[in-house]
């Protein structure tokens, strides 16, 4: 499978997408905020996740960089306390997530979040933090995500490093 994006927690979408492109020369970003989420499981349980990302190229790869605007458990928080940082999750394309799912439990690991946007898009992050160190995001690759990732590659350069979109 290939590793699609590499996506890093950090108190700060902006600050991280700037410092990235001023470092590497990613981007330009395109950032959300308050990605609104109809159902949010954080390890089988409902847990309100209110998130902002940063989303960019990085040569082949997309970056993202996300923050979590809200208190209690996620994802996120089991790696990271709140003003932590570091790289958190890979994502990968797969034509099923609830069979990727399955596989992954059957090799011990656990769902850590799954969740469905307002447009029917479902993802899931897998924890596989004791045998890789990061977790792994799985999405199926339909038209609206193939979309947004050929709308992030691309992103004219621009004079700012970034600029808001609105994914609600």
């Amino acid at each position: 499978m290939k590793i699609r994006q590499l996506a890093y927690f950090v108190p700060d979408v902006r600050v991280a997408a700037t410092r990235h492109r001023s470092e590497f020369g990613s981007g330009p970003f395109l950032i959300a905020d308050h990605i609104r989420l109809t159902s949010s499981l954080h390890r089988g349980r409902a847990a309100p996740l209110d998130h902002s990302a940063a989303y960019g190229q990085w040569g082949d790869i997309m970056v993202e960089f996300v923050q979590q605007n809200n208190d209690g458990p996620s994802a996120f928080r089991d790696m990271y306390l709140a003003g932590g940082e570091g790289l958190h999750h890979v994502a990968i394309f797969v034509d099923d997530v609830g069979a990727a799912i399955a596989r992954y439990e059957r090799q011990g690991d656990t769902v850590a979040l799954h969740a469905e946007m307002a447009s029917g898009f479902v993802f899931a992050m897998i924890d596989t933090v004791a045998r890789h160190g990061h977790m792994i995001e799985l999405y199926r690759p339909d038209s609206t995500l193939v979309d947004f990732y050929a709308m992030v590659a691309a992103e004219p350069e621009a004079g700012q490093p970034w600029r808001e979109i609105d994914l609600n």
